[in-house]
């Protein structure tokens, strides 16, 4: 017994000192960012690599009870205006976890940059890793707290703004304001654009160039209501007066594509619409048109049949149906990885365009719009349907301010710009999500019904407007939205 005690101290001494020297050494040297070229492979990560199309398209009023259909959750209980009990790919939950991640790897790079030898060699990677930051925390504090409001938002419960990489398993986080979440949103933005460099990157439409980034900044300041800087950020996008050279051409060479070669095309980094992609985990190509709850034909007579040039939507001609009332527009392409060569099992993914040429356009009609720059909003709205219209003749289409008022039975003008805007919005991006930030920001009410004869209503102020922060996040002492 005694021999077997002095054997056992032995070996523990010997592997305590083994264990001491092998934790000495730096098990893999990819996890020590040295260099720019190790920081930049970091912020490939720090993009949100997840999907907001799903829930935000299926709360929206861009759908309809088909009657049959799939029944993901993910898109089932936001149209019942219920929270999501799904947690992966394609749920609130998951984006909140994907956007906390994409910080997290802007957080150890803006890190790495900070404490580096020569910091001023990493002058880019700083610039991206800062708008990166501000980025996810933007979408968190969009989707999971109230919209800004220069009346509310002092008080009105935001997000935690992450500011240093996480160090502990349960670090403890408060819910800022969303005014202070704005402020920290504004000076991270303003901090990373001059510093980016767009020629480091290999393919630019993965990462927060400058146009992407005044792209991004177009949209914040958009929402923070300071249309002024919005209309700056959105004009640096543009590098000539003829914006449409860089919209997606919707009614001539769209038009002589395939639906195959639309899903292929909509997507790539090649198309100079696209400002910023991010490949993200996702089912959705194969449920946006699939599902019960989803565009079927009323929903794409309202959306797309009609609008105030009088003309028809080059879209209606590119929207396809797969089986019975299931409509959609080939924009959402999945594109599959198999586990090994040869398995027949793997995990689909979807390339989501972030930030649009078509976007940046909108925002500056909208801020025109507010800065009562109406002809300029005009002008560009009618840049728009050129691109738009279905054999566009400018003698016929053309919007004018009577034709605007007449269409939406108002005096105002600005009234019926905006009602343009809007409708132009809807139709442009039906099926990506983005209608409901719109839907959120003018608190218009939406209904749904089911072919059982249910009507539901999330009207304006309801709480359910904001979704509601994963219950994973009280481990983190993180307050849940109020229901």
């Amino acid at each position: 017994m005694q021999k077997i005690l002095s054997y056992t101290t032995f070996f523990l001494i010997l592997g305590t000192t083994s264990c001491k020297k092998f934790l000495e050494k730096n098990p893999d040297n990819r996890a020590s960012l040295e260099s720019p070229e190790q920081v930049s492979q970091l912020l490939a990560t720090a993009y949100p690599q997840n999907n907001y199309m799903a829930f935000c398209e299926s709360i929206s009023d861009n759908v309809s009870d088909k009657g049959t259909g799939g029944l993901d959750l993910t898109v089932k209980q936001p149209y019942f205006f219920e929270d999501v009990t799904e947690n992966e790919q394609d749920s609130p939950e998951g984006y909140w976890n994907a956007c906390y991640a994409a910080i997290s790897a802007a957080n150890q790079a803006l890190d790495a940059c900070i404490k580096a030898d020569d910091p001023a060699r990493f002058s880019s990677q700083k610039g991206e890793a800062l708008i990166c930051r501000a980025y996810a925390h933007f979408m968190l504090v969009t989707l999971f707290a109230k919209p800004y409001d220069v009346n509310g938002s002092s008080t009105d419960a935001g997000i935690p703004y992450v500011l240093t990489p996480e160090k502990v398993i349960f670090q403890h986080y408060s819910r800022q304001t969303v005014k202070y979440v704005y402020e920290m949103i504004e000076k991270d933005l303003l901090a990373g654009l001059p510093l980016l460099d767009d020629t480091r990157y290999t393919v630019p439409r993965y990462h927060f160039t400058k146009a992407a980034a005044n792209a991004f900044a177009a949209r914040f300041f958009l929402y923070k209501q300071d249309y002024t800087k919005a209309l700056g950020y959105a004009n640096a996008v543009f590098s000539t007066s003829n914006v449409t050279s860089i919209l997606r051409p919707w009614n001539t060479t769209y038009l002589t594509q395939t639906y195959r070669e639309l899903w292929a095309n909509y997507a790539k980094a090649s198309e100079p619409a696209n400002l910023l992609l991010v490949e993200t985990s996702s089912v959705w190509a194969r449920n946006y048109y699939t599902q019960r709850y989803g565009m079927d034909a009323n929903k794409r007579t309202e959306i797309l049949n009609s609008n105030v040039t009088g003309g028809a939507y080059a879209f209606t001609r590119q929207t396809y149906t797969a089986g019975t009332n299931n409509y959609m527009l080939p924009k959402i392409n999945e594109y599959f990885v198999r586990a090994s060569v040869n398995a027949t099992i793997g995990y689909p993914y979807v390339m989501v365009p972030l930030l649009t040429a078509e976007e940046v356009l909108f925002n500056r009609i909208e801020a025109n719009i507010y800065l009562n720059n109406l002809n300029d909003a005009l002008q560009d709205l009618n840049a728009y349907a050129a691109t738009r219209i279905y054999n566009y003749n400018a003698g016929t289409h053309t919007i004018t301010n009577s034709k605007m008022q007449t269409y939406y039975g108002t005096s105002d003008l600005r009234l019926a710009l905006l009602g343009t805007l809007l409708d132009f919005k809807r139709a442009e991006f039906v099926q990506e999500g983005m209608r409901w930030f719109d839907l959120v920001r003018y608190n218009i009410p939406v209904t749904h019904t089911t072919t059982d004869g249910q009507t539901l209503t999330l009207d304006a102020g309801d709480k359910r407007r904001v979704f509601q922060i994963p219950e994973s996040a009280r481990l983190s002492g993180v307050e849940l939205n109020p229901r």
